[in-house]
């Protein structure tokens, strides 16, 4: 928990002026609510050596994941290295935070294996694709403030058309992962999810892929891989 708030709080401490020029986002910044700059910028690095204190407890394998988790935040966020404004680079970012993630959990109880390789590469396709849908919402913010986002760079139907494939991608990474026997087999039946989110996409585009269609589209997602999250970890209890 501490190391995820220090990610969104590293984020949101470096993007401050980007974030006020940005009318989707100005009035939601830390500074509008009375937070002054130093106050975040302590916090955000107080979380940082809180969470890898905790995880210097839990061994080197959990110290060394979140370290790595921490430095791919600090190239997406960090103004010098930018990797927020640099596209590919950001996509890379987030399917390898999200590989990152899945494997310091699994890695508290068990020794990391293709398995959990192969489970955390769904996730971390999910998280790259999700990232994108994201850079699709702020398009005109990034425009205005001129960072080079892969929406921005490659245009909002090209990199929704990525994020698409990367869905559909992880979808047939989730049923493989189910047939070869990795995940429960019974959790294939999810694969009947998809084509809800499939309409909900193409739902968005149709709408103009505005701030306010890719928002409800993300909603909508998001909660849909919460059920499947849920589902495999009953899946595995039930084992």
């Amino acid at each position: 928990m501490f190391l995820v708030t220090h990610i969104f709080m590293l984020n949101d401490w470096f993007g401050l002026t980007t974030d006020l020029a940005d009318p989707n986002k100005a009035t939601g910044v830390f500074t509008a609510r009375g937070i002054g700059q130093g106050t975040i910028a302590g916090l955000t690095v107080g979380l940082l050596v809180l969470s890898l204190l905790l995880f210097s407890r839990l061994g080197l394998t959990a110290l060394g994941l979140a370290l790595a988790i921490a430095i791919l935040s600090a190239l997406y966020s960090l103004p010098r290295l930018n990797w927020k404004g640099r596209p590919l680079l950001s996509t890379f970012a987030h399917l390898a935070g999200g590989i990152l993630h899945f494997l310091l959990g699994y890695s508290l109880g068990m020794a990391i294996d293709g398995r959990g390789v192969a489970i955390a590469t769904f996730f971390g396709v999910i998280f790259a694709a999700g990232h994108l849908t994201q850079e699709i919402r702020d398009y005109r913010g990034d425009a205005v403030n001129a960072i080079r986002t892969n929406a921005v760079i490659f245009g909002q139907r090209r990199t929704f058309a990525a994020s698409l494939i990367l869905f559909t991608t992880a979808q047939i990474l989730f049923l493989l992962l189910t047939l070869e026997g990795i995940l429960p087999r019974p959790l294939a039946a999810l694969i009947v999810l998809y084509p809800i989110q499939l309409r909900w996409s193409l739902n968005a585009l149709g709408e103009g892929l505005t701030y306010a269609s890719v928002c409800g589209l993300q909603t909508r997602y998001r909660a849909l891989y919460a059920v499947i999250g849920l589902a495999m970890v009953a899946a595995l209890y039930a084992e």
